[in-house]
């Protein structure tokens, strides 16, 4: 079934750009673990989801559509506008990329959740422990 215009506008009107669903999977999951974090720094790049200034370390928590994903959700293109939303997918994955960069090079070391990852609880959950861990960040640090 195809959308109006006018439809498709208020589709694209509801589309939040923070507190995602996935955004608070991950914010209460974090939570759960014992961490505290800050949300949406501005002075950073990128304005990065979850942010944990002690530990020098970010997370984004990635829609797959939205930032070009190469899983099957991420894939998706719409059949309307197609060269409308390849600029603006890949100009996403393009500021994403910077973001990271000029994140790592002021110290930070950052993670990216993907969107598509959340089916596996277990698996984020694990994998956010590493990340998250001081023993982690002794290592890399060679204390």
């Amino acid at each position: 079934m195809k959308e109006d215009p006018e439809t498709r506008s208020r589709t694209m009107r509801a589309v939040k750009g923070k507190d995602t669903t996935p955004e608070m999977v991950v914010r209460r999951l974090v939570h759960s673990m014992g961490y505290r974090y800050r949300l949406h720094r501005q002075d950073l790049p990128g304005k990065p989801d979850m942010v944990f200034p002690r530990l020098r370390k970010i997370v984004f928590i990635h829609g797959c559509f939205w930032h070009g994903h190469d899983c099957p959700r991420g894939a998706r293109m719409p059949k309307a506008n197609q060269d409308y939303w390849q600029k603006k997918i890949s100009g996403n994955s393009l500021r994403d990329g910077r973001s990271v960069a000029a994140l790592q090079s002021q110290g930070w070391r950052v993670a990216v959740i993907w969107e598509c990852e959340l089916k596996d609880m277990v698996q984020v959950k694990r994998r956010l422990v590493r990340f998250l861990s001081k023993s982690q960040q002794l290592k890399e640090s060679g204390e």
